[in-house]
């Protein structure tokens, strides 16, 4: 399956036209995302250097985001991806609540490719607990001079805001 990006209408972006998912499943708990943000990637501020580990704050710059929470619950997992390999994952009881490093996730596997016209991002994880899920795709695109862009599947609010439930619009059995 394949889903679009959107731009926050706030956040405007002259490096990148578009950014689409494609969405693989393995298994009963077992996802794979490819981001593609396809543009002027010359353009794009994209963190290097780094080890594939686990690191906070990788949202702050060019950043690839997934959120999952079951259906019918408040609970929900944050997992993020950057460019430079590293990687995070967090837990939350409820919107923005409860933050912590979600411990039983050791590592995930992230693949890297750029070109002057497209960058594509692949993490491969596991869903934490039973499905069914509502997930919620997103990315941080930050620009050689300066500005970030906040991309979503939906954008339901004035600002940009990843954690919203309603932001969760992709559905998985």
């Amino acid at each position: 399956m394949r889903a679009a990006l959107l731009c926050h209408p706030l956040t405007p972006c002259d490096a990148i036209a578009a950014i689409d998912v494609e969405v693989t499943r393995a298994g009963l708990t077992g996802l794979t995302l490819r981001y593609t943000a396809r543009g002027d990637t010359t353009k794009l501020l994209l963190p290097t250097g780094m080890l594939p580990e686990r690191r906070d704050g990788l949202w702050q710059h060019t950043c690839f985001e997934a959120f999952a929470q079951a259906s019918g619950g408040q609970a929900y997992s944050e997992f993020n991806f950057s460019p430079s390999f590293a990687w995070a994952a967090y837990q939350f009881d409820s919107t923005r609540t409860g933050m912590r490093p979600a411990e039983d996730i050791d590592a995930l596997e992230i693949g890297v490719e750029t070109s002057p016209k497209a960058c594509s991002l692949t993490a491969a994880f596991s869903l934490p607990g039973e499905g069914p899920w509502n997930v919620g795709l997103s990315a941080v695109i930050e620009e050689t001079a300066g500005r970030k862009s906040y991309w979503a599947l939906a954008h339901p609010g004035d600002k940009p805001d990843f954690h919203r439930a309603d932001c969760f619009t992709l559905k998985l059995a």
